[in-house]
C-alpha cells in the first residue's frame, strides 16, 4: 500500500497540474457518483492527508485512497493511459484558459480503493479520525506521541500502523523503524525505550523519502541494500550478518501483515 510520502508526491503533481484550472470533463465511474457533473468548476487545490488525497474544488471535495492498487496519473490530454481503461474511476480534465477552452491536461485515477465526493466543510467526517499528519503543515509529535502511549499493552508495530496515532506510516516504515529502534514489532509499547524517539525517527525518514522515487532508509540508494530488513526475509542483516526472519502480525486475521525483524539486533 503506497505510504505517506507516496501520496505525498501525489498530491503535488495532481496539485502542480490542476490548481486554478477549470474542469472540461468530469467523468466519474462510480455508481454513487456516474452522474455528477462538475465541468465549470475551478480546482482550488490538491492536498495530501496521511494516505488521503483530497482534491478541493469549490464546495466540493474529491477524496479518494489508493489502498493496494491505485494511482493517480497526468497526462497531456489524448495521450495513451498506461493503464486499461476499464480499470479508471474518475476522469478530470482542466484547462488554465477561460470557458470553452480545451482541456490541457488529463489526470486519471485508476483502481482507486475509495472515491467519493463530500462537502467540502465536512472533510472532517472522512479523514477526522486521522492522527497528527507526518507531511502535514499542523504536524504535532506531541500528539502523536500521546496517542502512541495511550494504550501501552499495544505491540509496537501495530500502534505504528494506526493511523489514528499517526497518519503517514505503512508497512516499509512500520519494520524499518521498529529495526533502527532496536525492539521487536510486537514489543509492548510500554517497553519501548524513549518512544518519543520512535516518534522523531519516523518524522526524519519520511521527510528524508518525501522527494525521492526510491525510498532509501539505510542511506545507500542502491538495489537491496535501500532498506534494513524489510522484504529481505532470509538474507543477512546489513548490520550483523543474521538472517532477517519473516512473519505477520494483525490485530485479525484481515488485518495481517508482513513483519521482518532481526533477531540479534532487535530485542
Amino acid at each position: 500500500m503506497p505510504e505517506g510520502d507516496t501520496v505525498f508526491r501525489a498530491a503535488r503533481r495532481l496539485h502542480t497540474a490542476l490548481a486554478g484550472k477549470v474542469l472540461t470533463r468530469s467523468d466519474f465511474r462510480v455508481p454513487a457518483f456516474a452522474t455528477l457533473d462538475l465541468v465549470g468548476r475551478t480546482v482550488d487545490e490538491v492536498v495530501p492527508r496521511g494516505k488521503h488525497l483530497l482534491h478541493r474544488i469549490g464546495d466540493l471535495t474529491i477524496h479518494s485512497h489508493l489502498k493496494m492498487e491505485g494511482r493517480w496519473d497526468v497526462y497531456a490530454p489524448g495521450d495513451r493511459w498506461r493503464r486499461p481503461a476499464h480499470q479508471a474511476r474518475v476522469v478530470l480534465d482542466a484547462t488554465g484558459g477561460g470557458p470553452g477552452s480545451a482541456a490541457d491536461v488529463s489526470t486519471v485515477g485508476f483502481t482507486l480503493g475509495v472515491l467519493e465526493v463530500v462537502p467540502r466543510d465536512q472533510e472532517s467526517e472522512v479523514v477526522g479520525y486521522l492522527g497528527p499528519d507526518l507531511l502535514g503543515p499542523d504536524w504535532d509529535a506531541d500528539l502523536a506521541l500521546a496517542n502512541l502511549t495511550r494504550d501501552p499493552e499495544r505491540p509496537i508495530g501495530l500502534a505504528l500502523l494506526d493511523q489514528r496515532v499517526l497518519a503517514g506510516l505503512g508497512n516499509v516504515y512500520r519494520n524499518e523503524l521498529c529495526f533502527l529502534r532496536g525492539v521487536l514489532p510486537t514489543r509492548p509499547v510500554r517497553e519501548v525505550h524513549d518512544p518519543a524517539r520512535v516518534i522523531a525517527l519516523a518524522s526524519r525518514l519520511i521527510l528524508a523519502n518525501r522527494d525521492r522515487n526510491a525510498r532509501v532508509t539505510t542511506g545507500v540508494d542502491r538495489p537491496g541494500r535501500r532498506f534494513w530488513v524489510y522484504g529481505r526475509a532470509g538474507k543477512p542483516c546489513l548490520r550483523c550478518g543474521t538472517p532477517i526472519r519473516h512473519g505477520e502480525l494483525g490485530d485479525s486475521e484481515l488485518t495481517l501483515r508482513d513483519t521482518y525483524w532481526c533477531p540479534r539486533c532487535q530485542t
